[in-house]
């Protein structure tokens, strides 16, 4: 487009009456850019309450568990000789003494002889002979050349149970053989005369005796084969540290209400995250009448029956659950706000009194649920990638947008050719205007000498 000179010829302000007659006719496109803005912010808030139902759904996965709800801790007295780990199958408000009375060990030997350096020949040709528990094993070196390292070598590839390694002990011949059984139960002993030069490791000592661990709970001998006992006591690992015979740990197992009572606040929470999001989306009417709050989600039928559904699962009965047969007689009080406030002193004597009943409440009874299963399949379906809200509300609002986005497209284009059209014809009124005042000129020109012809006679 050519250079334009606005109003020279009629001394109108052409461009801005063309700028000003376009932004009338681009109002339309004002009201569809806010109205793509309104579906943008609604699948903004979709999604953000689909992440809240997803966090409610992570908050509660393991609720329907009696594992979790059967929690427990382990007191004890001291932590010098062990570490004990409590599982939901304790037994609470039981007690244990345990004397840790040896600790499991594997077999260690080391060679009487050392050499002066571990990787010059030593040894020919010949066989070790490797028994463990009672049963021989040959271990062949060929060549005529063997260092103490080729030894080791061979006695590890021959994966026999028996692991060999080299120790500086400082001397000088300092490097020594050392052979270290693999379990706490096997004994093992090298025989080394049958390999040329073998009698210059001098024979083997053992260094540390096989042995088992072994303790006693409550006075019984208790004995295995790693320093990890898990069935010593009804669902309590002991690991074993340090042995002491004579020394007792005393043990308490106690039921973990703090954490049971977490696992609950953590329902609670996430679940309030959700009334909230959903509150701040309602309008709600003063009592003069006026409109107050509301979000881009206020009104929408989907959001207001998951509100509706989560709600009514608080009140809603499980068969057969013992002295509790819904959440809100934990002491789950629902405010005014639809969020819910614990009753602290309720729960707890709940929990205390009535463990059994809140784990029958929570937790599936063969083909009866229990109310969590039923929030999580809930949950589940609501969230679903395929069939959920979110995703129904998004082929929707994406298709919305995908419109609106074409309709403007297309008004562009008719509003860059009406701008077009009204420049050009603006010009032409300037072209137009131009000849006219030419002609205006020339005329009062001719005039004017006319006028002087007649005044000088």
């Amino acid at each position: 487009m050519g250079i334009q000179f606005s109003g020279l010829s009629s001394g109108l302000d052409t461009a801005t009456i063309v700028k000003e007659m376009m932004a009338l006719e681009r109002a339309p496109i004002t009201r569809m850019s806010t109205e793509k803005t309104w579906h943008s912010s609604r699948l903004q808030a979709f999604t953000e309450l689909d992440s809240r139902l997803r966090a409610f759904s992570d908050a509660i996965k393991d609720l329907n568990y009696s594992s979790t709800l059967n929690k427990r801790t382990v007191g004890q007295s001291t932590s010098d000789f062990l570490t004990a780990t409590v599982g939901a199958d304790a037994l609470a408000g039981t007690s244990y003494q345990v004397e840790v009375v040896a600790l499991a060990q594997v077999q260690k030997s080391i060679s009487a002889t050392g050499v002066a350096d571990k990787q010059a020949t030593q040894f020919g040709g010949g066989e070790l002979r490797l028994t463990i528990d009672g049963e021989e094993h040959g271990i062949s070196l060929e060549g005529a050349e063997n260092s103490l390292e080729d030894v080791a070598k061979a006695i590890n590839k021959a994966g026999l149970g028996v692991s060999a390694s080299i120790i500086n002990d400082g001397s000088n011949t300092p490097y020594r053989l050392v052979l270290t059984g693999q379990k706490t139960a096997q004994t093992f002993s090298l025989d080394a005369s049958g390999l040329a030069g073998g009698e210059g490791l001098g024979g083997f000592t053992t260094a540390q005796t096989a042995q088992k661990a072994h303790v006693r709970v409550d006075g019984i001998d208790i004995y295995s084969a790693s320093n990890t006992i898990a069935e010593g006591i009804p669902g309590v690992k002991l690991d074993l540290l340090q042995a002491k015979e004579g020394t007792t740990t005393n043990l308490s197992v106690t039921q973990d209400s703090k954490a049971i009572k977490a696992s609950i606040e953590s329902f609670v929470k996430a679940y309030n995250d959700i009334l909230s999001f959903i509150g701040g989306q309602s309008v709600t009417t003063a009592e003069n009448g006026e409109q107050k709050g509301g979000g881009v989600l206020g009104g929408d039928a989907g959001v207001n029956s998951v509100k509706r559904q989560l709600q009514r699962m608080l009140t809603q009965s499980v068969p057969n659950a013992g002295a509790f047969t819904t959440l809100s007689q934990l002491g789950l009080e629902t405010q005014k706000d639809g969020t819910l406030k614990i009753n602290s002193d309720t729960l707890t004597k709940a929990i205390d009194n009535n463990m059994s009943d809140i784990v029958n409440l929570f937790t599936d009874s063969g083909e009866q649920q229990g109310i969590i299963s039923q929030y999580k399949d809930y949950l589940f379906k609501i969230t679903s990638s395929a069939t959920g809200l979110l995703q129904g509300r998004k082929t929707s609002i994406n298709a919305s947008i995908k419109r609106i986005d074409s309709r403007i497209e297309s008004m562009e284009l008719r509003l860059e050719k009406r701008q077009s059209n009204l420049e050009k014809q603006f010009s032409a009124m300037e072209s137009l205007m131009s000849g006219f005042n030419a002609q205006s000129s020339y005329l009062t020109q001719q005039m004017n000498m006319l006028n002087n012809m007649l005044t000088n006679k």
